[in-house]
């Protein structure tokens, strides 16, 4: 998954795939065409196909309405991003947290640190959309219970992240508890972990080098090192590319669309208990309960510059992430 890193000045950086494989180049918060002269009859998938495309000629003002409805949604979209922020020089948690419009107890929480730390220019920090709690799901648990671990609103919970009813969840998945509240903690303790429930925490899970196999066809090239959600994003440049179960599991969640930013994915739990995710995904090719094998097709990479299906990119690449122990092609 490829991040916008935001600047004291709100100028944008994209980490993540490279700028060739982009149509589009970035304005401020926003992507522009490279080149608004071209225009596209037809479009080439996977090498081996063509699509027509057309655009109409005249706008009414019915469909210029529309349009600014669908970017209106788009907005209201983008404020469930969750992003990778780089400190910049005199900054400090109440200044970033004011920018962002969250409480300062927000960016501690999400980023381990505590009220007395110091940031450093350069330092990368997860900021969430929303003041709250960022919490991954283990095996067994249900909403209400991860309302009332964090002092939450049930309803709240369920509304922010699109959820259903408490079979919408599976382990291994990312839920934003809004105005929810650390458990249990004070600040300074050594033994702080011990504080917070186990539910609250990741087990981490020995694996050996040759665990996992590289996800994507060769070249396998990591195009953004270990970032947020301990992934690192995988490249070899070609869009509609197969991706492979990293070794052998079942599929244990498959969603489909913007999701913050990751775009369609798909998470596998594994033999040894750990989760992989699999996120900015053209096509998904496995159901919700199946088991594959190492080395399976179980999707086709996307990523298409801008904001689609596949969530934010500039390119196509595979954002790979790992739970429950460290992602080894972090090494």
């Amino acid at each position: 998954m490829g991040f916008y890193q935001l600047n004291q000045d709100d100028s944008c950086i994209f980490s993540g795939a490279t700028e060739e494989d982009s149509f589009f180049v970035e304005k401020g918060l926003f992507l522009e065409q490279k080149d608004s002269k071209i225009a596209f009859d037809l479009v080439l998938l996977q090498e081996n196909s063509l699509v027509g495309l057309s655009a109409p000629t005249n706008f009414s003002f019915q469909v210029l309405g529309a349009i600014s409805e669908q970017e209106s949604e788009t907005k209201k979209e983008e404020k469930k991003e969750i992003i990778e922020y780089v400190v910049e020089s005199g900054e400090n948690i109440s200044s970033i947290a004011q920018k962002f419009n969250i409480s300062k107890e927000t960016i501690i929480w999400a980023n381990n640190l505590n009220p007395k730390s110091s940031l450093k220019v350069g330092q990368k920090l997860i900021i969430l959309p929303v003041s709250g709690i960022l919490h991954y799901v283990k095996s067994g648990e249900t909403l209400s219970q991860i309302a009332k671990i964090y002092q939450a609103s049930y309803s709240e919970i369920v509304s922010f992240n699109e959820l259903t009813n408490e079979n919408d969840i599976r382990a291994g998945d990312m839920l934003i508890v809004p105005n929810g509240k650390k458990p249990n903690i004070t600040f300074g303790n050594t033994n702080q972990k011990s504080q917070i429930p186990q539910s609250a925490q990741l087990p981490q899970i020995p694996l050996a080098d040759s665990y996992f196999i590289c996800p994507i066809t060769p070249p396998c090239k990591i195009t953004q090192g270990l970032h947020w959600n301990n992934a690192v994003d995988f490249s070899n440049g070609k869009c509609g590319s197969p991706i492979y179960a990293a070794a052998q599991g079942q599929i244990l969640k498959v969603k489909y669309g913007y999701n913050y930013g990751a775009g369609n994915y798909l998470t596998i739990l594994h033999p040894n208990n750990v989760i992989t995710f699999y996120g900015h995904l053209q096509t998904i090719l496995v159901k919700e309960g199946d088991v594959v094998s190492q080395g399976q097709i179980v999707a086709l990479m996307g990523g298409k510059p801008g904001m689609s299906e596949s969530g934010i990119s500039t390119g196509c690449h595979l954002h790979f992430g790992v739970q429950g122990a460290e992602n080894p092609f972090a090494k």
